[in-house]
Parts: C-alpha cells; structure tokens; sequence
C-alpha cells in the first residue's frame, strides 16, 4: 500500500504545507541500485588517535582512520579530513562550506568524560554539512572491553550521542554507533560498506559490535556478489519479509531453498523457479520437523546460511488468550528455531563458517499490548542470539538478528488507518520502511566478510521510538 502522505510531503505544495503546519516532512529513501556507487559523494574522516597496532586492512598502516582511507579510497570515494586528522597527507582537507555524503568519527581512544569536548567540536562543526539521504557513522570500544572505568564509561556515553543525532539530524539521515574490538580493522570492512550505502536506508540509531579474529582477507573478495556459491535456506520465503530476502539473497549470489506451509506451496513454487532455487513444503509446527530438515540439508550439501523468517501471530490479551494459541505462537517462533539450529549444528546441515540469521521484532523490545505470546517469542529469539553467539564461535558460525519496525506488508496494509499512520510516523525518518530494507540487512548479515558481526539485534525500524 503506497504511502499518500510521504507522496504529498515531497510536492511543492505539500512541503509548504506541511512546515507551515509543523508537521514532519519525510525524505523518500534512496535505496540500493546495482549501478550506483558504494558512497554517492564525499566522507568526512575525523577522529581522536590511532585505534590500535594491529596491521590495518590491504597493509595500509596501524590506525583506524587508516584503513578507512584505504578502503573508501579503493572504491573511489573522495575522502576529506577534519582538523585532528591531517596528519594524513593522502587526505584533502575540509571546509565548512563543502557538503558531504557520510561523516566517520573515530571515538575509540576517548579515555575520559572530559575529553568529550572531541565530540562536540567535530559533529558542531559538521553537522550542517550532511547531504539528505547521508551517513553518520561513530567507532568507539566496547565499554565491557575497558579495563579503565572512565574509558568505558566515556565509551558507553557514545549510545547517548548517537541516538540523539539520529533523531537531530533528519533530512533521512542515518546515524549508527559501531563498537569495534582491538585488532577487529580486517573485520570491519563489511559493516562500513553497508552502513555508508544505500543499503543501509531504513537502518538508523543502531549500536553494533564487530568482534576480532574471524581471519577475514578483503582482498580477493568479490564484494558485487557477496553471496556467490553460498547455499541459504530461508524460511516463510513465498511472500511479504521472507519473499525479499530469498530475492536480494539470490541477487547476492546465493542458491536459495525457500521454505513455506503446504498452503503456500503454489507460490513457493513460483519464487523458487523465479530464483532458479529449490523448495521445502513443510510446516515448521508439524511433528518432527527439525529433523526433516536436518536431513535435507545433508540431500542439499549443508547450507552456508540459514534465515529463520517463518513466524505467526495470535493476538489477544492474556486473560483471553487460548493457551494453544501461547504454545503455537512461541513453538512456531522460538522453539522450532532452537530445536533446527541445534540439529544442523550436531549433523553439520550448517557448514563451518556459517551463518544462522532470526527475525525479532520490536514488539520483542518494548512489548505490545495483546502480543505478550509474540513478544516472548521475539525477545527469546534475542536470548537466542545473545546466547549462543559466543558458542558457536569456536566454528566460525555466527548468529544475529534483525528486529523489524512497521514494514509496509499485506499485513499492515490491513491495520486500522489511525494505527497504521501512528506505524509510519512514530520513528526519526516518519516513514514505513519496505520489505527489502530487511532483506538488505540480512544479506550483509549472511556474508562470508561479516564474521566480525555475532550476537547483533539490529533493528530495521527507521529508529522508532517504541522501545528507544
């Protein structure tokens, strides 16, 4: 269902409207096209000090800003520097009266509160200077990483910061917070490629955390098609959130076996033979079926990725809910997942290096009233993710999560006007975000250069307030 109000506020008329009014005139989203550049404009670099002495990524020296140079350098984005960081002399210097399409702050050697006058000289001087559809990205360290108290409180103030811009800055603008571990620079890379670009659109006031030694070489990786010769079985794939990921996972270069009921086989059949995939007829609420899929995965050779988007909802407060339908809802969107990860995992139906992926839900975050069955389920696929992360580490498997907001969907098109509006508005862009902006974020999720990336919940909801 299209969106009359973002339609109207991006007319002559309607922006003179609407800011006479005071009401909040959202920018339409650009959004990713094979034939754009990874950055459409220039990144503004600045920082406070080296980030560590590892060897930075494609050998270009031992400091974060470093290997931010080499890598946007590599994909032709002009780079400008701020004040604190012309010691670089690759890098052209910046004035006030330039426009830029991305800033980048390195935070990571913030050691105290009172240095965070770092912070404001540069994002009070800059801040004007983002283009609509910009990036803003901070890189600091994981405050449970700090041995010195200050530091990691300093560190953890950089939530506060972030989030507060994102809500600040507007013009679709996004704004994220990235905790990078010591010696993660080689992990990097992917992260920064999907929040600089377009990929990224409905992606904003998110903290994420890329870990170190996952051995990732950047070098020879061909980033066009992040996904070739990977298998990845998504779940729910014959339409709505399912149906886009098994579509931008293809464009990545994937083989997809799509999941779907016996209901929607028909459709399932059609998208697969679409994407040149293969499909499974099962329902994940049936007896035994795990361990059917366990078993198709050894038919299938393993799979690389594995995408638990299947999930329902049965709504009604608690007092009047039927208890089967608490037990189906939480079976279906939590257990089953549990109960396929730990068979694929014992059969080795996913492969070293491989890469289980949820859907959670911001109703998992904050809670809604008549869905406690449903947010169970969606806070326990974050426990999920929480947990296991660092035991599936040994191999190389990682797990993470996308927490939807309100996506446009046959299913919200079907909400009551009032409560549909409040969906699209109640966030920083004052928009609906679109099934593929999940199923980008997934397919940055599933790469072979995101190992750095385990136990994330990100959250795909243009930064909603519900549960900010």
């Amino acid at each position: 269902m299209s969106d009359s109000y973002l339609h109207f506020a991006n007319t002559k008329l309607g922006a003179k409207l609407i800011s006479m009014l005071g009401l909040p005139r959202p920018l339409r989203l650009d959004r990713y096209e094979p034939s754009q550049p990874f950055v459409d404009g220039e990144v503004l670099l600045g920082g406070c000090g080296h980030f560590s002495d590892q060897t930075a990524v494609n050998g270009q020296g031992n400091s974060l800003l470093k290997t931010l140079e080499s890598l946007l350098f590599s994909m032709n984005v002009n780079v400008l520097c701020h004040d604190c960081v012309s010691e670089y002399s690759t890098l052209q210097s910046w004035s006030s009266e330039t426009k830029v399409k991305a800033l980048i702050f390195d935070a990571s050697t913030l050691q105290a509160s009172s240095q965070s006058g770092a912070l404001y000289d540069f994002f009070h001087s800059t801040a004007r200077s983002v283009l609509p559809n910009g990036r803003v990205i901070i890189i600091g360290r994981p405050p449970e990483s700090c041995v010195n108290p200050k530091m990691a409180t300093i560190q953890r103030s950089l939530e506060g910061l972030s989030r507060s811009l994102a809500k600040e800055l507007r013009k679709a603008i996004t704004v994220q917070l990235v905790y990078a571990e010591a010696g993660a620079e080689a992990e990097l890379e992917s992260t920064l490629r999907f929040l600089l670009s377009a990929k990224s659109a409905y992606v904003s006031g998110q903290v994420l955390r890329v870990s170190s030694g996952a051995s990732f070489n950047g070098s020879t990786f061909d980033w066009t098609r992040p996904l070739a010769g990977k298998k990845a079985l998504i779940t729910g794939a014959s339409q709505g959130i399912g149906l886009a990921i098994a579509e931008v996972l293809a464009r990545d270069g994937a083989h997809c076996v799509c999941l779907d009921t016996p209901a929607a086989k028909s459709a399932l059949e059609a998208v697969t033979a679409r994407l040149n995939g293969h499909s499974i007829v099962l329902d994940l609420n049936s007896d035994g079926a795990p361990e059917k899929l366990s078993k198709a995965a050894k038919a299938h050779g393993g799979w690389d990725i594995v995408v638990h988007n299947a999930g329902i909802t049965r709504d009604k407060t608690i007092a009047n809910m039927p208890g089967h339908w608490w037990h189906t809802v939480v079976n279906l969107n939590l257990t089953v997942q549990e109960q396929i990860n730990e068979k694929l995992i014992a059969s080795g139906g996913i492969k070293r290096g491989g890469r289980f992926i949820g859907v959670s839900s911001i109703s998992g975050i904050a809670g809604n009233r008549g869905q406690s069955n449903y947010a169970l389920s969606k806070a326990g696929v974050i426990g999920m993710v929480e947990s296991q992360a660092p035991l599936l580490a040994a191999n190389g498997i990682t797990i993470n999560a996308v927490a939807p907001g309100f996506i446009e969907t046959q299913m919200t098109a079907r909400m009551p006007f009032s409560v549909r509006e409040a969906g699209r508005r109640l966030n920083s862009l004052s928009q609906g975000g679109l099934p593929i902006d999940v199923a980008e974020t997934v397919s940055w999720l599933a790469s072979p250069a995101s190992g750095g990336v385990t136990g994330n919940v990100v959250r795909v909801c243009g930064q909603s307030l519900l549960g900010a």
